[in-house]
């Protein structure tokens, strides 16, 4: 409230409420006129969603509505099609009047409007699981080998093939990591085909026959597309920021977050140009750093006293069903159990409720 005495509160506006937004969203919402922009309802705790798709009942614990952390902001569920220096234009119309600005899209990804309609996808994929003796996982990464994982602890009779265009899988961490997550994968009989790629075109799930560039053919009743996503920036290309962007299409940031040459546009998460791997505890560690700064503009404090957001090098925790894990720390490469009880158990899922401030457990209405 002190910030409101004497001058009128300042407009700040986050754009995406994935895992960097919603944790900005949530420190920010008593210190300003704050409004939160995105295409749905909800947040979705990105790193659960695949034990959601083995165990939709996870889901109502990682797909939280956005009121239920952000109690003192607007909502408004649409995407942002443009900006100017002042003002964010949504889909629906609405132009939103903004003094800072943060732009957290992360990466495009379909899902639909409410937490309802999301929990009925998960359903909707345990029960393609389910009813299938055998299953496709197309992409290598660290999407496809954990819900490998998952697929094959929960229903170890059934049949899982993983196909991957590398030569070897997570290819986003060190070699050792990815021959310990081979090694679990054939122990608990997945089938992994390496550098090979796999046509889905006219493909539709129900007992079909796949082939692969190497011309051979496999059965299976269903198959998942675990590779990457584009990135949430193409909207931007026609907007003030549409300079900001590198090759790549992501925002140029400086030290302290902001977009490079812009004094009131911040940029956090997946879309930063940041030289770090993208990943989801990494982009909450930008969320608070620009948190920070973001506070002390708000309070009239000085630009020289902007805190700076520093790269960190590599450590990645890849989960291999619910008791095993695999980990890559800067110095060395654990896997088994120890990883597994880091993070396989809980996908640290209680943690980042209690980061939004609420129950590691929802009470249930």
């Amino acid at each position: 409230m002190e910030l409101a005495l004497g001058r009128e509160r300042k407009k700040v506006v986050v754009i995406g409420g994935g895992v960097a937004g919603s944790l900005l969203a949530k420190s920010l919402q008593f210190l300003a006129d704050f409004t939160l922009i995105d295409e749905k309802e909800y947040f979705e705790i990105p790193w659960a969603s695949l034990r959601a798709m083995v165990e939709p009942s996870f889901a109502e614990r990682s797909v939280i509505n956005h009121r239920d952390y952000l109690t003192n902001g607007q909502i408004i569920a649409s995407r942002a099609i443009n900006v100017s220096d002042t003002e964010v234009l949504t889909a629906t119309g609405r132009l939103i009047p903004y003094d800072y600005l943060v732009i957290a899209t992360g990466h495009a990804d379909r899902v639909p409007k409410t937490k309802t309609e999301r929990l009925s996808e998960f359903q909707e994929e345990n029960q393609k699981i389910r009813s299938a003796n055998s299953i496709l996982i197309v992409g290598g990464g660290p999407t496809g080998v954990e819900l490998a994982g998952e697929i094959a602890v929960d229903y170890p009779d059934k049949k899982v093939t993983l196909v991957h265009t590398g030569s070897r899988l997570l290819e986003f961490i060190g070699p050792k990591a990815a021959s310990k997550t081979l090694n679990w994968l054939k122990s608990r009989r997945v089938e992994v085909i390496l550098e090979q790629s796999v046509s889905l075109n006219n493909i539709s799930d129900g007992s079909k026959t796949y082939q692969t560039s190497e011309g051979g053919t496999f059965e299976a009743d269903c198959h998942f597309l675990c590779t990457g996503k584009r990135l949430g920036s193409a909207w931007l290309k026609e907007t003030v920021l549409e300079n900001s962007m590198d090759v790549n299409g992501r925002l140029m940031v400086d030290e302290n977050l902001r977009v490079k040459g812009r004094k009131n546009i911040f940029a956090i998460g997946d879309i930063t140009n940041i030289p770090e791997i993208k990943q989801g505890y990494l982009a909450q560690k930008q969320a608070l750093v620009a948190a920070k700064n973001l506070k002390l503009l708000l309070a009239g404090g000085k630009e020289s006293k902007l805190a700076t957001y520093e790269p960190h090098s590599v450590m990645a925790l890849v989960s291999l069903g619910r008791k095993h894990g695999v980990a890559q720390f800067p110095l060395t490469t654990i896997s088994g159990r120890i990883p597994g009880l880091i993070k396989s158990k809980d996908l640290f899922v209680g943690k980042t409720r209690k980061q939004l401030g609420l129950e590691p457990h929802p009470v249930h209405d």
